[in-house]
């Protein structure tokens, strides 16, 4: 057997935006993915959904599911999430948004909060891990 020098891969997809600093739209190890936080930049514009919290969540999973397929994964392998929130009163509109995507099944834990400042002045970003599609090759 031999092991693989480098177990982690890079993992990009035009159908979210690009990272905006030094980092992976998500890394992939075995049978994980790491989604790093998706803001709610709808790719297609480079400019925040809108004009509400809600549109911004809903733009931030819809992100994350992008990054998650580009991976093998999808909604029903995600395990984890963490939601940063500008502002925790913010909670149940976000909430909705969330429980549009992640419904049924075995929901994943999840941990929400309120962070002093997100990147260019978001009021929500998500965070994803999730197990990778058994057999896709990556």
């Amino acid at each position: 057997m031999t092991l693989d020098p480098n177990p982690l891969r890079a993992v990009h997809t035009d159908r979210a935006p690009a990272a905006i600093g030094p980092y992976s739209q998500a890394v992939r190890v075995g049978d994980l993915v790491f989604v790093s936080g998706q803001l709610p930049i709808d790719p297609a514009t480079g400019e925040f959904a809108g004009p509400d919290v809600r549109d911004e969540a809903a733009q931030s999973l819809r992100n994350g599911v992008a990054v998650l397929e580009a991976a093998g994964s999808g909604v029903d392998l995600v395990v984890k999430t963490t939601v940063l929130l500008a502002d925790i009163a913010d909670f149940a509109v976000v909430n909705e948004a969330y429980a549009e995507v992640f419904h049924g099944g075995v929901l994943p834990a999840r941990a929400a909060y309120q962070v002093a400042a997100l990147p260019k002045g978001a009021r929500v970003e998500i965070e994803f891990v999730a197990a990778v599609a058994p057999g896709h090759a990556g």
